[in-house]
């Protein structure tokens, strides 16, 4: 079984708190739906710095991330078609864990 890492970008968290419940509520669904797939369910995150030597590359901004595992690249797809965050609009990056 392979882990992905998955971050969120794209469409901002909504300010109105009946919709923050109904965006909290759909995730909650999903991950029922998900399963044991979600190794880390995750949380919204914000950059506040970048530590390089010299130039640092371009900030991306990134809203949150998951931790997935599924049997191939195609079988993590399939869970996160059905994902809330897509559904409003955001884009799931999905990024293999390379395991030296």
């Amino acid at each position: 079984m392979a882990k992905y890492l998955v971050t969120y970008h794209g469409s901002a968290a909504p300010s109105d708190p009946a919709m923050q419940a109904q965006v909290e509520a759909a995730f909650g669904q999903w991950l029922q739906e998900a399963g044991s797939a979600v190794v880390d369910p995750g949380a919204p995150v914000h950059m506040v710095k970048q530590v390089a030597n010299g130039t640092p590359s371009d900030a991306v901004e990134i809203g949150g991330y998951s931790i997935i595992e599924a049997p191939s690249l195609e079988a993590a797809e399939r869970i996160l078609q059905s994902h809330p965050f897509v559904g409003r609009g955001g884009t799931l990056q999905v990024n293999e864990v390379v395991v030296l």
